[in-house]
């Protein structure tokens, strides 16, 4: 979680060092320099510019240029971050994340469809913190957290209204407002499935783990020797320390066997079995 906030704490100084140095220049280096904080920082809407700048799908959920945008973004990442940690893992915390800024920028490439209200761009973590937002709701909806040191709620009450203030907030005309809106409910649709059946295969932030494992895995450097020690390569930690124990279970009674009976009493098998334990 905190890795998180770094990294968006990190990029937003770079966007504002790249607008400073702008600003100072003017004229066509302002012009150049802010189109690249449009080209690399945005995710672009508009499907002909997202197929040519398709990196603005992961690059946007980690981007503000508004300090206060910013700090509100950050704030629930913290708090709510610190309540999916007590649930879940930070790894899920990570692909929640991830994949909730992903289905944020889907749902606002989605939105050109209404052409009169779309935006052309869009950048923020909004969609990936109402993905962890709504997890943590919907898998502890009666949940209690207090506000201000006074008022209490159920985390059902809180997603509900965050959701019901960027679904009413659709379409309507405020020069002042550039909020995502349909980025904060497509992290929220992602925070509802990543709850449904959690212990599935299908679960959409467990196939995204999965994914991300296998992807990382192509850079990993394989050893040119190993000791062949039993296929552990996909258990999970608690199906290894049961293998671990049923295997030293098997050494001690082949050498409670050999305090009995002496060595020539063990099978080949038996033998065989120690030889490699040995190892």
């Amino acid at each position: 979680m905190m890795k998180l906030i770094f990294i968006n704490v990190i990029v937003f100084l770079v966007i504002n060092l790249i607008g400073v140095a702008g600003r100072l220049a003017g004229g066509d280096t302002q012009i150049l320099l802010d189109g690249i904080v449009y080209d690399v920082f945005t995710v672009q809407t508009s499907p002909k510019a997202f197929f040519t700048h398709p990196w603005g799908l992961i690059t946007n959920m980690f981007s503000h240029q508004n300090i206060f945008h910013l700090l509100f973004n950050m704030m629930l990442l913290y708090s709510f971050g610190r309540m999916f940690t007590q649930l879940f893992s930070q790894k899920r915390l990570l692909y929640t994340y991830l994949m909730g800024g992903i289905f944020g920028a889907l749902f606002e490439i989605g939105s050109t469809i209404f052409p009169t209200i779309s935006t052309t761009a869009a950048l923020g973590a909004s969609g990936a913190v109402m993905a962890i937002i709504f997890a943590v709701s919907m898998h502890k909806p009666q949940m209690e957290v207090t506000l201000f040191g006074t008022f209490k709620l159920k985390l059902w009450m809180i997603a509900s209204a965050l959701f019901l203030v960027s679904f009413l907030s659709l379409g309507v005309k405020n020069e002042n407002d550039v909020t995502a809106h349909f980025a904060h409910i497509g992290g929220a649709a992602l925070g509802f499935l990543s709850v449904q059946q959690l212990k599935s295969s299908t679960n959409i932030v467990s196939m995204a783990s999965r994914f991300g494992d296998w992807f990382l895995s192509l850079f990993r450097k394989k050893p040119k020797f190993s000791v062949d020690k039993g296929d552990t390569r996909r258990m999970s930690d608690e199906d290894y320390n049961l293998d671990k124990k049923q295997r030293q279970e098997k050494v001690d009674r082949i050498l409670d066997k050999i305090s009995k009976s002496g060595y020539e009493s063990l099978s080949k098998k038996e033998k065989d079995f120690l030889f490699k334990q040995s190892k």
